[in-house]
């Protein structure tokens, strides 16, 4: 089955706003073992949209067609629709129906404006939606099936989970079993990971996906087939064994949520000191609903008053070492520990750029350092020609990789070959 997406509006195709909704969509059919042959974006010009409504219809079997059911008078895909079908625009007793109710539901009054979405096209089958007042729908345009979503993530998602992939599954009917299973790897590159991999023989039946996305690359395993479904966990686990310390989760989509499960089902704390992260390690972890039962606390001292004041640390060890050393994310990450009684703690302080480097200590040097009640280690990593807000989330990821690999009783400090560390240095706890 060849399945497409069509998404609609100038503000998508201008850039203005970035298109969510079509990731999202691509991860979740992927998860289901459904590629996408490809996608498209169209502005809200009427010509426009028919031709590629009627361009695709000849060439896909099931189009998604995402935004565009609006009331105002860019809102054109029913309209773009109808003149594709060769049909007429109609209302829908029963949507016009559950739209009064919506509004008087919610104590206001209905804009004549809205009753532009009652009008589906007379051949379209309206598809509910109880999070908002436009209606989806779906028709057949030559060979296709278009199905129609409204472009409000809250409304989109629970149409694709409740009626497109119910939809799908019908027109699909009993397709090969497919699984598809996921690498989290960091601090590999995706040509090195490729030029690793490819010594490793692939079963029949399976293809391999990569997904860089800073700080990390995913790596795909997706079986088709009976045969293919059975050899999959053996070759995952020859390919776990061939990356080593490069897989940081075979769970989860990112360091955050590994560690995050991890801590909760080990029942530790952690407390955060952060210099030039500026708490977005903190941030990180307090995505995550729960996060409560190990955060103790995240200090932010960017400036080295703070450091001094709030953790601590001593003037003779700025003067020393300077704020961007080993020894001054030590001294950070043993006092957050200490105030906030704590299992672990990390703490991280460099020079995020674009300014204030130096030969010595260029713009993207960071130190990071882990504690806990046995040990204490820190390493300087030279994160160089990276932007300033990658500066700070490579390192995020390095503190959360250190204390991940210390909770599973591993050696924290590891050589990433995308992410060389210059400087390491390992203390018995005090």
């Amino acid at each position: 089955m060849l399945l497409e997406m069509i998404s609609t509006g100038e503000e998508v195709l201008a850039g203005q706003i970035v298109d969510t909704n079509a990731a999202w969509f691509s991860d979740s059919m992927m998860n289901l073992g459904v590629e996408l042959a490809r996608r498209s974006t169209v502005g809200d010009r009427i010509d426009d949209l028919v031709a590629l409504f009627l361009e695709r219809s000849r060439h896909a079997d099931l189009i998604l067609v995402n935004g565009g059911l609006g009331p105002t008078s860019d809102d054109l895909s029913a309209e773009a629709a109808a003149r594709a079908a060769g049909v007429a625009l109609v209302e829908h007793d029963g949507w016009r129906r559950h739209l009064q109710d919506w509004f008087q539901r919610r104590g206001r009054q209905m804009p004549a404006i809205n009753l532009k979405q009652c009008l589906i096209p007379a051949t379209a089958e309206l598809v509910d939606n109880p999070q908002g007042s436009a209606p989806g729908f779906r028709l057949q345009i030559n060979r296709a099936w278009f199905f129609f979503t409204p472009g409000v993530p809250a409304e989109f998602k629970p149409m694709v989970t409740d009626h497109f992939v119910p939809f799908l599954s019908r027109l699909r009917g009993a397709a090969p079993p497919t699984r598809l299973c996921k690498l989290l790897t960091f601090g590999h590159g995706e040509s090195t990971l490729a030029e690793s991999i490819v010594r490793l023989p692939v079963p029949a039946g399976i293809t391999l996906g990569y997904r860089p996305s800073a700080p990390h690359v995913e790596i795909k395993v997706f079986a088709r087939g009976e045969e293919a479904i059975a050899s999959q966990p053996a070759y995952l686990a020859a390919l776990q064994e061939l990356l080593g310390a490069a897989v940081v989760s075979t769970r989860f989509p990112s360091l955050a949520e590994e560690v995050h499960h991890t801590l909760i089902a080990q029942g530790a704390s952690l407390s955060l000191a952060e210099s030039c992260s500026g708490g977005m390690l903190a941030s990180l972890l307090v995505d995550f609903a729960g996060s409560s039962a190990y955060l103790r606390h995240s200090i932010v001292s960017y400036a080295n008053a703070a450091k001094t004041a709030l953790l601590q640390v001593t003037p003779a060890t700025l003067e020393r070492h300077g704020a961007v050393s080993l020894e001054t994310a030590l001294a950070m990450a043993a006092a957050t520990r200490t105030l906030g009684d704590s299992d672990y703690a990390l703490a991280i302080t460099g020079i995020a750029g674009p300014e204030g480097g130096s030969e010595a200590k260029p713009v993207g040097t960071v130190a990071i350092a882990l504690c806990d009640s046995r040990s204490r280690c820190a390493q300087l990593v030279r994160l160089a020609n990276r932007s300033r807000n990658l500066v700070r989330t490579m390192s995020c990821a390095v503190a959360l990789d250190m204390l991940r690999r210390r909770l599973l009783g591993m050696e924290p400090i590891v050589a990433y070959p995308f992410i060389p560390a210059s400087e390491v240095l390992r203390e018995d706890a005090h």
